[in-house]
């Protein structure tokens, strides 16, 4: 018998590796038990040694589509999913079609695993729900979820993109994981009363709980279908839950029986003229005062203010990212947040100074959905990327740069004028009729949505590579100076 221990519930580079060695000495499954840390000890306690495996000669494949069904089942946890995947490892070099066999036991069972633990993950994705503990700028945001799997580690790279500009810890009995704004961390699990009970905004959440819900669009099984009560302990507001659902058929009743509103005129609004905007094109102290009062689209009205350009006022490079996010909006200056931080570490490695080139947006509000207390950012459309372009070209025209750099799609649209592919320019000086240089190159947040450490490290890599560019242009400006 071959006693083999694993290092964690989900280490799957160690199952992989094992196993290899196993097939290749032709270990049958029978022969072999798994183990990890947290099984109870006292059921090995009387195993003997494992008998030592020669070197493994030779090797062998499979499929990428087992790999992938692999680190998702080694997810879940059954404690029989070690011997599962071995035995069909075993069973797939006698025959390479098996995994296409959905009535064989051993399948089924593996796809019913996978997908419970998907289940899982999306269960976490829907309801986590953040509490924040202290004040900014030292505030965090905790919660508390108990998952069915050892999903934790797997779907915290999720939060991480969608809360960048956040630090948050989620606390679980298994693991915990902390997001510091640059790298996920996972620790132990801890109990359910190291976790927050609410917040300073928990009732203003409630309040908007209530008020969004439709009693008319109740479905109850199909909402307990999707949110099942298990999970309800754990959300702000299921304290609501069943009154809202119990005076549901009263209230869709009054809404019956109400009269119909008239509805309101809508009165047009004329959006100033391009000859109106540029009128006062004279410093970019007075356009940044007159930007402050934009009304050329409905973006201001939930934003808390116009987000100008900064940086030298004859600045030999001008850098357009798409638009201010968060933190920007809060703050009135570009590139402050998380994609800032990542901006000025490239440019540090590019060995440009941040303070010798403008940065501005090519859209100068904030575009964002509400969700609860949070804002999640939305891409401008084609009507608000125009209606903000005047700004841009007054910028250019008080800044006179040499160069342009458009980060991201909604900059390139801005600066050139039409919807252009990065990729298919990217990298490279384009000259314009108006004898501006153009450089298009990819937005520092695209970076950080990436979904694994490989890949945005070889974007980064690349970013910082076009950024050489623009240092190679300021080079050669400053010796022609």
């Amino acid at each position: 018998m071959h006693f083999i221990s694993l290092d964690s519930d989900t280490d799957f580079n160690g199952w992989r590796k094992a196993a290899r060695t196993l097939v290749l000495n032709h270990v049958a499954p029978e022969d072999i038990t798994w183990s990890v840390p947290s099984d109870e000890p006292e059921l090995f306690a009387a195993r003997r040694e494992t008998p030592p495996l020669e070197t493994p000669e030779g090797t062998f494949s499979v499929s990428a589509k087992f790999v992938d069904l692999a680190k998702s089942v080694i997810l879940h946890s059954d404690p029989e999913r070690f011997a599962l995947l071995y035995r069909v490892l075993w069973r797939l070099r006698g025959n390479h079609d098996l995994l296409q066999v959905a009535t064989d036991s051993d399948i089924s069972k593996l796809h019913a695993l996978s997908k419970a633990v998907h289940r899982d993950q999306h269960k976490m994705k829907a309801f986590v729900r953040f509490r924040e503990i202290g004040r900014e700028p030292k505030s965090r945001f905790v919660a508390w979820f108990e998952p069915e799997h050892h999903i934790v580690e797997a779907t915290s790279p999720f939060f991480a993109r969608r809360f960048a500009d956040m630090a948050w810890s989620i606390l679980t009995p298994d693991v915990c994981a902390h997001w510091d704004g640059h790298a996920v961390s996972i620790t132990p699990g801890v109990p359910k009363s190291d976790a927050p009970t609410q917040d300073r905004l928990e009732e203003t959440w409630l309040t908007y709980y209530a008020n969004i819900f439709n009693p008319a669009r109740l479905k109850t099984k199909a909402m307990q279908s999707e949110m099942p009560k298990k999970y309800w302990k754990n959300l702000p507001e299921a304290a609501l839950i069943r009154p809202l659902i119990e005076q549901a058929e009263r209230l869709s009743g009054e809404m019956i029986a109400a009269e119909a509103t008239e509805p309101k005129r809508l009165q047009r609004r004329e959006a100033p003229t391009p000859k109106q905007v540029h009128a006062n094109a004279e410093s970019l102290e007075a356009l940044r005062d007159e930007a402050s009062h934009c009304r050329m689209c409905d973006l201001w009205k939930d934003a808390t203010q116009t987000v100008f350009g900064e940086g030298p006022k004859q600045a030999s490079v001008m850098m357009v990212g798409e638009q201010p996010g968060d933190k920007e909006d809060l703050a009135g200056k570009p590139f402050v947040g998380p994609a800032g931080q990542m901006l000025d570490r490239a440019l540090q490695e590019a060995g440009i100074d941040r303070g010798k080139v403008y940065v501005t947006n090519a859209v100068k509000h904030f575009k964002f959905v509400p969700r609860g207390k949070f804002r999640l950012h939305q891409k401008p459309n084609g009507a608000e990327i125009k209606a903000c372009r005047p700004w841009y070209e007054r910028e250019k025209a008080a800044v006179k740069p040499e160069l342009v750099v458009a980060m991201g799609a909604t900059a390139a649209q801005s600066v050139l004028g039409k919807a252009t592919p990065i990729n298919k320019t990217r990298g490279r000086i384009i000259e314009l009729d108006d004898a501006t240089r153009v450089l298009v190159t990819v937005h520092p947040s695209y970076l950080l949505r990436l979904p694994d450490e490989e890949a945005r490290a070889r974007e980064y890599a690349h970013f910082v590579d076009d950024l050489r560019i623009v240092a190679e242009h300021l080079g050669k400006a400053a010796k022609a100076a």
